[in-house]
């Protein structure tokens, strides 16, 4: 169905227009040059009284076309749509006054639309919000200057600055809309009504962009508000600059009047779409919604099967916080753990996690009372035959997952899929005492599992399609984003980041200070934390577990620091000891500790490599490169099935900077050959351990034909 939009004059005059684009009715180009024509032939026409604007379906409208925006990025003769001199100047100043009708999301343009409407009415279950700066960008529809003359400077900064959209009672309550309504059944008859009201007089006509009753009277109030909005922007988001953007072109419109802050907005507007924080953005959310497309899985015309019953083997922080995901969601939940005293624990840890959402408002108490009631603690698999699904988060231990298996085979229905959590054994190994297992499958949460947003489904090449949308479909109920990736050592997320740490270590064995390493990666790349102080926060012991898994199965291209197995016999693991790389305070505060440097003296000594010195830049590089080059690997092998996928799974997981557009992304704007060349180089600076750096093919592929990472040219035999 081609976007547009609909026009029907009623026996009362009114002309209702419809946006239609499902499913959120996007504002494709077309569709606005359709509502143009529109609203010029409704302001025509001497038998209409006034206008209705309206959505179809389930929404008003989400906002502007996103693909399109890619193409205005990439493709210098495609232009962005600037529609406050023609539509929204129609729509607010046209002869016939105007209405938006709104159900569900009116969000960026939809609801720049609906601004420039002269009254609003929604029912009660809608959303409306400005989220156009987690896209890099910035309400370029007119939405800096309406905003803040409808509901206030304060509250409309929020509303952009944080992209939360407001519920319906909220903006009732602020002036955002007039009327709130019930049902969708009221809303266009009761729109209908208020149109007449505004074309009669009886109801006055408000014309936005004149609203002044809201904005503060003194320039210098307006002016120390959006320094401190500035001020915060910057504290919570160092990075980037298009927040205090948005914040200068509401700012150009208190001072200046509406026409120089639109002409502001319009300015800053154009250039943050072609920044490459703005491309990042958009690129993950289009990759986002990616990847739960997998070939051969959702177009083969399969359909999810429900869960109405998960069965969680293990009840520790892993397996309690699956439940509690799950719970959270509507799914009945069975619990099973080895004794009482662990079962206990573990649903002592489920209701922890749930009354930890009352305390913080995001539940009331009798909401939480019925979260709980859907799970079930018991110490058997008697009721196991009734489950959809069985999620196995057990200790990491070979024989026990084996036995598991062994047994969930034999008591599940053969409906019912079999999962394990494990994040780093092979999942055919924990298979391998199975009669059938093809039945098994990866279901790879990330800690706690109840808040990180990542599933990685891993499947094999035996794995039937329909256990993968299952769990795909399992994934998106409990409202995680899933990525289908391959069954090897460490999966996606876990095997791409081994040389991030790994690189850290040898910085450090070449004299660099741990701590301003962290805080170059941290501050200035823009990682949560630097990756000695998230080795403190996963724990020495499972660092030196999970990189042994890693020499194991990549021998050829590791690092190993004596400083791992010392820091391990000295019991300095990180925060579950108070003491690792940093020491800790009673609150668990990192402080940088002056009793590491003897271990770095004798972990140096013991490494003997060059000293080593180097740029913020260059320790990036260092860092990131050989991450990079993993990362190639898995797009080579199909462990990812496209290299968005790993884009995704990187900023989810491992916090890798949502600005930067994931790991692949980021590389791209390097290019294969200048990163070729520097692994290359990093390579000579330590001979010995060359095999760390050395680039792989389908990094030499790329840069010898001067193509992107995330669209190699077809293998060769290709050597840089």
């Amino acid at each position: 169905m081609a976007p547009r939009a609909d026009i029907e004059v009623g026996h009362d005059g009114i002309a209702l227009i419809t946006l239609i684009n499902p499913p959120m009715n996007a504002l494709h180009p077309n569709l606005l040059d359709n509502l143009f024509e529109c609203l010029a032939r409704a302001q025509a026409n001497n038998n209409v009284k006034a206008i209705v604007l309206t959505g179809a379906n389930t929404a008003f409208s989400a906002g502007f076309d996103i693909p399109t925006f890619v193409k205005v990025q990439n493709e210098p003769a495609v232009k962005a749509p600037d529609p406050n001199d023609d539509i929204n100047a129609l729509i607010e100043n046209g002869k016939k006054p105007t209405v938006a009708a709104i159900f569900g999301p009116a969000l960026g343009g939809g609801l720049e639309l609906a601004m420039a409407c002269n009254a609003r009415i929604c029912t009660s279950n809608s959303q409306l919000g400005l989220p156009e700066l987690s896209l890099g960008i910035l309400p370029g529809f007119g939405g800096t200057q309406r905003l803040p003359r409808l509901v206030g400077i304060q509250a409309a900064l929020k509303a952009m600055l944080t992209s939360a959209p407001m519920k319906a009672a909220a903006a009732l309550k602020t002036g955002l809309v007039d009327v709130m309504v019930d049902s969708k059944d009221q809303l266009i008859p009761t729109a209908r009504q208020l149109a007449l009201q505004l074309a009669q007089g009886s109801s006055p006509r408000r014309f936005s962009l004149q609203l002044a009753d809201k904005l503060p009277s003194n320039l210098d109030e307006a002016r120390m508000i959006c320094s401190m909005a500035q001020q915060q922007a910057v504290k919570i988001q160092p990075n980037l600059e298009h927040p205090s953007l948005c914040v200068d072109a509401v700012l150009a419109g208190v001072e200046g009047g509406a026409t120089r802050g639109l002409a502001k907005e319009k300015e800053v507007f154009n250039y943050c779409v072609q920044t490459e924080v703005g491309k990042a953005l958009v690129h993950v959310f289009l990759a986002k919604g990616a990847t739960k497309k997998v070939h051969g899985v959702t177009d083969v015309g399969l359909a999810p099967r429900p869960m109405r019953l998960v069965a969680v083997l293990g009840g520790g922080l892993m397996g309690s916080g699956i439940a509690t995901a799950l719970v959270l969601a509507g799914v009945q939940v069975l619990l099973k753990e080895v004794s009482q005293q662990f079962l206990d624990g573990g649903l002592g840890r489920i209701r922890s996690n749930v009354q930890s959402m009352v305390k913080r408002g995001k539940l009331t108490q009798e909401k939480a009372d019925q979260v709980l009631g859907r799970v079930k603690g018991v110490l058997d698999l008697n009721d196991f035959g009734k489950a959809d699904m069985v999620i196995e988060a057990v200790i990491e231990d070979i024989p026990l997952k084996q036995k598991i298996f062994q047994e969930l085979e034999v008591v599940c229905s053969e409906e019912c899929v079999l999962s394990s959590n494990t994040s780093t054994i092979n999942i055919l190994t924990c298979a391998a005492k199975m009669k059938q297992p093809n039945r098994i499958v990866g279901a790879h949460f990330f800690s706690p599992a109840h808040v990180m947003p990542l599933l990685e489904i891993v499947r094999t090449p035996q794995t039937p399609p329909q256990v993968v949308l299952d769990c795909i479909g399992m994934g998106l109920l409990i409202k995680k984003t899933p990525v289908v990736v391959g069954n090897c050592t460490g999966f996606a997320v876990n095997r791409v980041f081994f040389p991030y740490t790994m690189a850290a270590l040898m910085l450090l064995d070449m004299g660099q200070d741990p701590y301003t390493l962290d805080k170059v990666i941290s501050s200035e790349f823009g990682m949560p934390m630097g990756p000695i102080r998230l080795s403190d926060l996963v724990g020495g012991d499972i660092g030196l577990h999970v990189g042994s898994n890693m020499v194991k199965a990549f021998p050829d291209r590791v690092y190993q620091s004596a400083m791992v197995s010392m820091m391990n016999e000295a019991k300095r693991l990180g925060e579950k000891t108070g003491k690792g790389y940093y020491k800790f305070d009673e609150k668990r505060k990192a402080h940088p500790d002056p009793e590491l440097m003897p271990f770095l003296e004798a972990s140096r000594k013991a490494a003997n490599l060059p000293p080593l010195k180097l740029s913020n830049e260059a320790l990036i590089e260092f860092i990131f490169f050989p991450v990079v080059n993993e990362g190639c690997r898995v797009c080579d092998e199909g462990i990812v099935e496209k290299p968005s996928d790993l884009d995704i799974a990187t900023i989810l997981s491992m916090g890798f900077p949502s600005y930067r557009g994931g790991l692949i992304h980021w590389a791209d704007t390097y290019g294969a050959t200048y990163i070729a060349k520097r692994l290359k180089q990093f390579a000579r600076m330590v001979p010995q351990h060359a095999g760390f750096f050395t680039p792989c093919e389908y990094l030499t592929r790329c840069a010898l034909a001067s193509a992107k990472l995330s669209s190699p040219p077809p293998k060769s035999k290709a050597s840089l």
